[in-house]
């Protein structure tokens, strides 16, 4: 039976891919996100549909809340992506604030505006990032990515009941995704890849896949945990 799932941040990198994952598999796909261009071009790839919103913002979170609720009634997976290093070169609180803005309130938004929209047997899957297990280098990326884990942790125990699940799925350095701006050298790709356990970069796929899993009837048993897909990068070599 074909489901409804959401994926915020859809457009393009591990959002597009989680969300062409499950449209191949027939689902009613929603993405969401900023950028009403990539959006489009991205829903007519994969056989979804595009709904723009800003979702650090209450007022467009719950104009996605109407549009779901009138257009499908319920929904059966949200998997919330949208995020990224958004910290500029402001002052601490203004850097912060950015990834508070990017990070948290684009996932905590959206989850408690639609939580009530969730069928049983639902699923709810958090992107996070390695950073937020082992630290972003001083900026603040990490730490707003950490702070969705113990909230993932509270919506599962509040959720269970009705039979949801809730995960996190926490991915290290993957290429093919927009997170790195112009790219990076060589010389960095080289050390990142280096601290993987299998010798090389993920890819959106490796995370897409991951994030199917825990939706599928297979995972149904598996709530309240961080699944790393890193190639083993966190534990260090």
């Amino acid at each position: 039976m074909a489901r409804t799932t959401v994926v915020t941040g859809g457009g393009t990198g591990i959002g597009k891919a989680i969300a062409a994952r499950f449209a191949a598999d027939g689902d009613r796909v929603v993405i969401v996100g900023r950028r009403a261009d990539v959006l489009e071009k991205a829903a007519a790839e994969i056989g979804g549909t595009a709904l723009p919103a800003d979702l650090s913002d209450p007022e467009q979170v719950e104009r996605v809340r109407a549009v779901l609720a009138d257009r499908f009634g319920t929904i059966d997976v949200l998997v919330n992506n949208a995020g990224g290093n958004a910290e500029g070169s402001g002052g601490v609180a203004e850097r912060w604030t950015d990834n508070f803005l990017a990070n948290v309130l684009t996932s905590v938004l959206p989850t408690e505006a639609l939580r009530d929209l969730l069928n049983p047997s639902g699923r709810v899957v958090f992107v996070s990032s390695i950073a937020a297990l082992r630290g972003s280098g001083g900026n603040s990326y990490g730490p707003m990515k950490a702070a969705l884990h113990p909230y993932a942790f509270d919506l599962a125990a509040a959720l269970g009941p009705r039979g949801i699940t809730v995960n996190v799925v926490a991915p290290g350095f993957v290429e093919d995704t927009e997170f790195f701006g112009g790219g990076m050298s060589d010389e960095r790709r080289a050390r990142l890849v280096g601290q993987t356990h299998t010798g090389r970069a993920g890819t959106p796929q490796d995370v897409a896949e991951t994030v199917h899993w825990l939706a599928s009837p297979g995972g149904g048993y598996v709530t309240a945990q961080i699944v790393q897909v890193n190639g083993g990068a966190e534990r260090g070599r």
